[in-house]
């Protein structure tokens, strides 16, 4: 393939399969600056793993995805920010480029609060959640994450059940 074409063919995959960058860059970024560093950053290593992308292995949403979750969960573990930095809550307007600029439904308290838990997990647990979310499969998740597939439904086990847990409480408060 000429170099021309391989370009040509990774801005095709790369446009068709977007809504994964964002979604990545909107879950690990507390500010829109972070969120666009960090879409920058996934598509840079995109573009630097391409040459190795076997189409044969695996589908390219779940090499994307794998790529754009090492890149920010690498980037949450070298401690890019402060521990007091504070994640801000994904809003409506964060999501709005991940169905490439549908219209998305009123949130309501329930949902507001699954954001806020979202951005309190640690950065693997985050990436499940993700994942779980976008109906990829514990097969799936697991190649993308390179973990068990029995690790994968334990951690979503847990995750949930802690899930519940908060949103019980938060019912029983008021909050």
């Amino acid at each position: 393939m000429t170099a021309r074409k391989h370009q040509l063919r990774f801005e095709s995959l790369l446009q068709e399969h977007r809504g994964i960058v964002f979604k990545v860059a909107s879950v690990y970024s507390r500010s829109l600056a972070d969120r666009e560093d960090l879409a920058q950053e996934i598509a840079t290593q995109l573009w630097r793993s391409f040459g190795r992308y076997d189409e044969g292995q695996a589908r390219f949403s779940t090499w994307m995805y794998r790529i754009a979750l090492n890149v920010a969960i690498s980037q949450a573990r070298r401690g890019r920010w402060s521990e007091t930095d504070r994640f801000e809550p994904l809003q409506p307007h964060h999501l709005e480029t991940v169905g490439g600029g549908e219209a998305i439904p009123q949130q309501d308290e329930r949902l507001t609060a699954l954001y806020a838990f979202i951005g309190e997990l640690d950065p693997l647990n985050r990436a499940l959640i993700l994942l779980y979310l976008e109906d990829r499969s514990y097969a799936e998740i697991a190649e993308i994450l390179g973990i068990s597939e029995t690790n994968v439904a334990t951690k979503i086990s847990r995750i949930k059940q802690k899930l519940r847990g908060q949103m019980v409480a938060a019912e029983t408060t008021g909050a």
